[in-house]
């Protein structure tokens, strides 16, 4: 009897029978653009356990790609070359559909088109306006690569109608300003997805899978209803779609809806309200993380399947292990957005922070090493984890050092920030993964010279400690470190001044906001903070009375010498949810802050020339970080050979995404 029974039951869809209810969403990765087509192939075959993967988003002409030189199917080649992809997910046991995405007036591209002629805020040129002929081009193209995705060996296509994409730019009046036949109503709007989806399955006849990503919410204004939803879903349904995916806020909304802050399966509750009202499935997404989250979604009725797409970054054996009844073995995927959406939007290739072998699959290879060593990896941080397992992994004989009594080094302190609850989940995975090893772990210990002197190899992932900001009266007792206010918890008081707003100076912020439950922990306050409503109640499914924070816990201000505004290099797309939070939370942001010295009354500090006093309680020193490199230097002094990564190699912020490559890569060639 499964674990799971709901997750892994099939899911007969007349034509195909998918083994189980698992649909590897779609991510746009960076690998098709690479034109490597075997890598593309070695990415999805590994990933062939899930009922049904969908491929990143491939444009259906030159105007509708995300990017200039997007890939797509646009000639007999691309066919060719996509076969390679699909042959080797079927050699696997896999299936395969492949999305067809048009970006809209999302393109960057001053080609771009649309509904209507109004830009859009997250691109750059402002869309051309579609008439008659245009719209048909747009329609045939998107059929014609259906069609091509067919003699490609797909087993289906999913058509791209959320995310505020160019189907979705049609159907609201957000971004839909016509009088013609495809504007005004909304029978008229919804018309370009309707006959999108009848092409696609007249160009692909019945036995192919047919997949229309619909928008149950939109977030944003003047966004659908749920029963505007239920309609198109229906007449969708009536065009020859066979799964129904939901797609969950526009990319420019202005609520968070996919990354670590966001509760697990929060939004499972919008995809329920669709339930019942088509025959053919209906897919729910967005923060399910385990098969523990997904068994209880379908379970609940509030979908028929589930989309999952990051976490098959984080595992491509999700699936596997799940039936194996070894779920907690599976590496979870942490929502953190830094090495898959963030790279996606500066243009670099995909990845995953928990595992760097992502996207890598033919370049990073662990392979059994030619003669074993013993190595010695001191510091249980997620650069010294990393390391010790993949070498392990490799055969070597590892021993692991740390001094603190508990394994995960930083990522300690990180699971204290409301929001980033997902890091125990990863602490707790990495302790699991090591107890399954053969690594000799010595925690308590001290890893000395004469310790280190009997091993082949050493490395040293000793991390970080504070920077001395070199305040006047930082001795003081109203004055503490990150460390104790994470690590020892250590009482603050109620007006608080934090020295230093980069990403340990934001979460100390956002700790020290909160009292009680975090909101990522409860879901009527988590979208009462950030003002999500019942779609069936309010357009679009915004509160009409906007975003509603509870009261912060403190008064709290978040400074840096830096004169630019705070927070300017956090993550890509997840640092405005950061700085809106602290917005929320009425932490008052600072740059540009010279520090003079800090007394009984607080700090004292100059900015624009003009001294001031910002009275607080208590001053949290976030300045920053030194690598402790100490053992390394007197490893080097003494003739012993020594790797050095994380931390201790780089003092830059708690860059967990870097610490793990690296300690996964150097292992790897060991």
């Amino acid at each position: 009897m499964t674990s799971y029974p709901h997750l892994l039951a099939p899911l007969d869809l007349g034509h195909v029978t998918l083994p189980n209810r698992v649909l590897m969403g779609s991510m746009h990765t960076g690998l098709e653009e690479t034109r490597d087509w075997s890598r593309v192939a070695a990415f999805y075959a590994a990933r062939a356990s899930a009922g049904l993967i969908v491929t990143g988003g491939m444009a259906p002409n030159r105007e509708g790609g995300v990017f200039s030189g997007a890939a797509g199917l646009y000639t007999p080649d691309d066919i060719a070359n996509h076969r390679i992809v699909t042959d080797a997910v079927h050699a696997e046991g896999g299936r395969i559909a492949m999305q067809i995405l048009h970006a809209g007036r999302y393109a960057y591209s001053p080609d771009c088109v649309s509904a209507s002629p109004i830009k859009s805020p997250i691109s750059p040129f402002p869309p051309k306006e579609l008439d008659e002929e245009g719209i048909e081009k747009q329609i045939a193209d998107i059929a014609t690569a259906a069609a091509r995705a067919r003699e490609a060996g797909y087993d289906g296509v999913e058509v791209m109608g959320s995310e505020g994409y160019f189907l979705n730019q049609f159907i609201v009046t957000h971004t839909n300003k016509r009088t013609d036949r495809w504007g005004g109503s909304y029978k008229n709007r919804i018309r370009l997805p309707i006959e999108v989806v009848r092409r696609v399955r007249e160009a692909v006849g019945p036995d192919f899978i047919v997949i229309y990503r619909l928008s149950m919410i939109d977030l944003v204004p003047n966004g659908s209803t749920t029963e505007e939803v239920i309609h198109l879903a229906q007449e969708i349904e009536k065009a020859g779609a066979s799964i129904l995916n939901t797609g969950i806020g526009w990319h420019e909304a202005r609520i968070p809806t996919i990354a670590t802050s966001v509760p697990r399966r929060a939004f499972a509750w919008v995809t329920q309200k669709l339930m019942g009202h088509v025959s053919i499935p209906v897919i729910t997404s967005n923060r399910i993380n385990t098969p523990e989250v997904a068994e209880s979604v379908l379970a609940e009725g509030c979908a028929n399947m589930v989309s999952m797409a990051r976490p098959f970054l984080a595992d491509a054996d999700f699936v596997t292990k799940a039936a194996r009844g070894e779920a907690h073995t599976i590496a979870p995927c942490i929502a953190c957005n830094q090495a898959c959406l963030d790279h996606t939007f500066s243009g670099k290739m995909t990845t995953c922070l928990v595992n760097p072998r992502a996207c890598h699959e033919t370049e990073l290879v662990i392979t059994p090493a030619g003669t074993p060593k013993s190595i010695a990896v001191v510091g249980a941080g997620p650069a010294g984890l990393s390391a010790a397992l993949t070498a392990a992994e490799r055969g070597h004989a590892v021993t692991l050092f740390d001094a603190s009594p508990e394994l995960g080094g930083q990522l300690n302190m990180a699971k204290q920030i409301p929001g980033k609850e997902e890091f125990h989940g990863l602490v707790d995975w990495y302790a699991t993964m090591v107890e399954r090893s053969d690594i000799t772990l010595k925690l308590n210990t001290e890893a000395t010279p004469e310790r280190l002197a009997p091993f082949d190899e050493v490395i040293l992932a000793t991390g970080v400690s504070p920077r001395d900001p070199g305040i006047p009266g930082q001795d003081g007792p109203n004055v503490l470190s990150y460390i104790d206010v994470l690590r020892h918890k250590a009482p603050v008081g109620q007006r608080v001044a934090i020295v230093g707003a980069g990403g340990i100076g934001f979460d100390v912020a956002e700790y020290l906001s909160h009292e009680g439950e975090s909101p990522t922990e409860h879901l009527p306050e988590w979208m009462e903070m950030w003002g999500v409503a019942d779609p069936a109640r309010h357009r679009g499914g915004l509160a009409p009375e906007g975003p509603q924070p509870p009261a912060p816990a403190r008064e709290i201000f978040l400074l840096q010498r830096k004169d630019e505004r705070p927070g300017k290099r956090l993550g890509k797309t997840t640092g405005w949810i950061h700085r809106a939070a602290l917005k929320m939370a009425n932490v008052k942001m600072m740059g540009g802050i010279a520090y003079e010295q800090i007394s009984a009354q607080g700090l004292h500090v100059t900015q624009n020339g003009e001294p001031r006093l910002i009275e607080a309680d208590t001053i949290v020193l976030c300045a920053g970080q030194v690598s402790n490199r100490g053992l390394a230097d007197a490893l080097a002094a003494s003739g012993k050979p020594v790797h050095v990564i994380g931390g201790a190699d780089v003092a830059a912020e708690l860059d967990a995404k870097r610490a793990i490559n690296q300690g996964t890569r150097l292992a790897a060639t060991l």
